[in-house]
């Protein structure tokens, strides 16, 4: 990359981190209001939302979890859903979000966006919780995950990485994660949404396994209701 290449390059990054500020400022406050969860809620371990919200594909039943690369609660649960995704039933579908609640969770946002633009998720996310959560990196900066990228040998360089880290398709990947978590009523991670109807949380499940078993026992009722 030449210096006019980099020079372009950070100008398109800040440019579009002040959109992205811009669009999803009014939503931080919300956020920092929190929710504070019902008897009912706390008694069954999740909550029913008001209205059901739109799941990606309508013929299987959702479970999404919305987590954030540099949440320690996130990287311990990361095994258990991982597991769980592994032997969930055929008829049950699991996707992520990765909203950016805060400023400083924007780059590890945008990281988990341009793996999936790019299809590599898989190859790389382990790796960026490991490197966050076992090499004490921050990884905060595009040319830290670029690089980081580069190594795992998965198809995709530095700069072809950096480059989609501002791309049309994450911009409209962090809104679309920001609206659903401001819409599902969100207020921090790991949380599970499932089937665009009922969050639970490890606080409302009592720990991860709980969150597990209250996934399962909704999956069941959606099945049966349906």
């Amino acid at each position: 990359m030449t210096r006019s290449d980099t020079i372009r390059s950070d100008r398109q990054a800040d440019r579009a981190r002040r959109r992205f500020i811009a669009a999803s400022g009014a939503f931080g406050g919300a956020l920092a209001l929190g929710v504070v969860p019902d008897a009912h809620a706390q008694a069954v371990g999740y909550q029913t939302l008001p209205s059901a919200l739109p799941t990606r594909d309508p013929s299987s039943i959702e479970v999404l979890e919305f987590f954030w690369f540099g949440c320690p609660h996130c990287y311990r649960f990361e095994p258990t859903i991982n597991a769980w995704a592994a032997q969930r039933p055929d008829d049950t579908s699991f996707v992520r979000e990765a909203p950016p609640f805060n400023p400083g969770w924007e780059n590890h946002s945008r990281t988990f966006y341009a793996a999936e633009a790019l299809g590599i998720t898989d190859g790389m996310f382990d790796q960026m919780f490991h490197e966050i959560h076992e090499k004490r990196q921050a990884m905060r900066s595009p040319d830290a995950v670029g690089k980081l990228v580069e190594s795992l040998d998965l198809g995709v360089d530095a700069e072809t990485f950096e480059k989609a880290m501002v791309s049309f398709s994450v911009e409209t990947g962090m809104r679309r994660g920001l609206q659903l978590a401001r819409d599902a009523k969100i207020s921090g991670v790991p949380a599970l949404l499932i089937n665009g109807k009922y969050t639970t949380s490890a606080s409302l499940a009592g720990g991860n396994e709980g969150m597990i078993r209250v996934v399962n026992r909704l999956i069941e009722q959606e099945r049966d209701a349906a």
